[in-house]
C-alpha cells in the first residue's frame, strides 16, 4: 500500500537504467550524493560524527561500485511465484472491490478493510518464507543485512529520509503532469477517529514490511535471476507493484508504479530492505494521516 495524494507525484522513467541490469554510474552517484547531502545537514545539529565518517564511506564506495548479481540461483521454483502472482491478484481484486463498496462514513467497514487487507499480505509473507527451497534460505535472505547497532540503524533512518524527499520531489512532478488526483476509493480508505488512525498505521506498517518483503525482497530477486538482468527485475517488480494499487486509478497507479522502481534502486544499491521499509511506512503513515486530515478540511 502506497498512498499518494493527487499533483504530488513524480519519477524517473527507467532511462537511468542500461542493459545487462546494472544502474547507469550516474544515477547510482546521484542517489548516493543526495542522500549525502542530506543526510550531513542532518547531523550538523548532532555530535554524530562516525556515523557522518561511516556514510561519507559509503558515498565514496558509490563512486567505484560495479553491480555484479547478488545470488546465483531464484529463491524458489516458478510454480511458487505463480502462486503468489495468483494470491496477489485475489488480494487485489479483493480489496478493489471493498473500497469501491464501502462509503465514507462506514467505520466498521474501513477497519474491516485494515484488517483484512493486513492478514493477507501477512500471510502471503509467510507463504514466501515457507516455500522459497534454496539451501540455507533464511528470513534474512530476503531481507539483507539489519544490524541492531546504533549507527546503521540511524544509517539507515538517514538514508530513508533523503530517498523519501528525494523521491516525493520527482514525484510531485510526474504527479502534477498527468493529473494524478485521489479517487472516491483511495478516500473512502483514509481513517477517521482514534480507532481507525490505530488500525491504519498498523496496516501501513504491513505494508512497509510486507510489501517491502514481496515485491524488492522476493519477487525482484526472482525475476533478476530469471532474466539475468537486474534492470528487468526492478521494472518488473515495480509494474506488478503499480498494479497492486489499482484501486487508487490509473493516474496515481502509473506513478506509483514508478515510485516501485526507486525502491527497487534503493534495495539494489544498499541491499537491504530497511531503509526501504522506514520509507515506505513514513510514505504511507504520514502520508494517509495528512491526506484525511486535507479531506476532512
Amino acid at each position: 500500500m502506497v498512498v499518494r495524494a493527487g499533483g504530488k507525484c513524480a519519477t524517473t522513467n527507467g532511462a537511468g537504467l542500461i542493459n545487462g541490469g546494472t544502474p547507469l554510474p550516474r544515477l547510482k552517484l546521484l542517489t548516493s550524493l543526495i542522500c549525502f547531502v542530506t543526510f550531513d545537514l542532518f547531523v550538523d545539529t548532532c555530535d554524530v560524527n562516525p556515523v557522518r565518517n561511516e556514510f561519507s564511506n559509503i558515498h565514496a564506495a558509490a563512486l567505484n561500485e560495479i553491480e555484479s548479481p547478488h545470488d546465483s540461483q531464484p529463491f524458489a521454483p516458478v510454480w511458487h511465484t505463480s502462486v503468489v502472482l495468483i494470491l496477489l491478484s485475489f488480494v487485489v481484486a479483493s480489496s478493489t472491490g471493498l473500497h469501491q463498496l464501502h462509503r465514507a462514513d462506514h467505520v466498521n467497514h474501513r477497519i474491516f478493510s485494515y484488517i483484512a487487507i493486513a492478514t493477507a499480505e501477512w500471510l502471503i509473507s509467510a507463504f514466501i518464507w515457507l516455500g522459497c527451497s534454496r539451501p540455507g534460505f533464511t528470513l534474512r535472505t530476503l531481507t539483507g543485512p539489519m544490524s541492531s547497532n546504533w549507527r546503521p540503524v540511524l544509517r539507515d533512518i538517514g538514508v530513508a529520509l533523503a530517498f523519501l524527499i528525494a523521491a516525493n520531489i520527482l514525484l510531485a512532478i510526474v504527479g502534477h503532469l498527468i493529473r494524478a488526483t485521489p479517487n472516491q476509493s483511495l478516500r473512502n480508505l483514509l481513517p477517521h477517529g482514534r480507532a481507525e488512525v490505530a488500525g491504519y498505521l498498523f496496516l501501513a506498517l504491513t505494508a512497509a514490511i510486507c510489501e517491502e518483503v514481496i515485491y524488492r525482497g522476493y519477487l525482484q530477486r526472482q525475476f533478476t535471476q530469471w532474466t539475468k538482468s537486474a534492470s528487468i527485475g526492478i521494472i518488473l517488480q515495480s509494474m506488478i507493484f503499480g498494479a497492486s494499487h489499482a484501486y487508487q486509478g490509473a493516474g496515481l497507479m502509473l506513478t506509483i508504479c514508478l515510485y516501485g522502481c526507486l525502491f527497487g534502486l534503493l534495495a539494489r544499491w544498499r541491499g537491504s530492505l530497511r531503509p526501504g521499509m522506514m520509507a515506505h511506512f513514513l510514505q504511507d503513515g504520514i502520508g494517509g494521516l495528512l491526506l484525511a486530515s486535507y479531506a476532512v478540511k
